[in-house]
């Protein structure tokens, strides 16, 4: 038999400014996005980002800029942690500054790009 001393409750003091602090993590991390002519839908790890086409589109995500640089049929060229990518739709996903970039959809209105961390990176 193990004797284990008593576990006391944690004093709600400590407990509000633990909520408090995960809270304000939370809003730090949303508050890290800006966009112009862009939307954003973001993970921890991951953002899909809705250009609008025919606009100066840009975003800031996961502490990089994403920009929307030209879009012609299904071909769209990007620019994301300062590289340029032209990508198509279905293809493999490209690699600038350690992220993973991937095309999902072209409309006449609207480029949807999605943006992730690599493993490892």
């Amino acid at each position: 038999m193990t004797n284990r001393p008593a576990t006391t409750p944690m004093p709600p003091v400590r407990r509000a400014a633990g909520l408090f602090a995960g809270l304000a993590l939370g809003l730090a991390v949303l508050a890290g996005c800006s966009s112009q002519g862009a939307s954003t839908d973001c993970g921890v790890d991951a953002c899909t980002v809705t250009f609008d086409r025919g606009v100066d589109a840009r975003t800031t995500i996961l502490g990089i800029e994403a920009k929307l640089v030209g879009a012609e049929g299904d071909q769209v060229t990007v620019e994301v942690a300062g590289e340029q990518l032209t990508l198509t739709t279905g293809q493999q996903a490209a690699e600038a500054g350690g992220f993973a970039v991937t095309l999902d959809s072209v409309t006449d209105q609207q480029v949807k790009v999605r943006v992730a961390r690599n493993p490892g990176n």
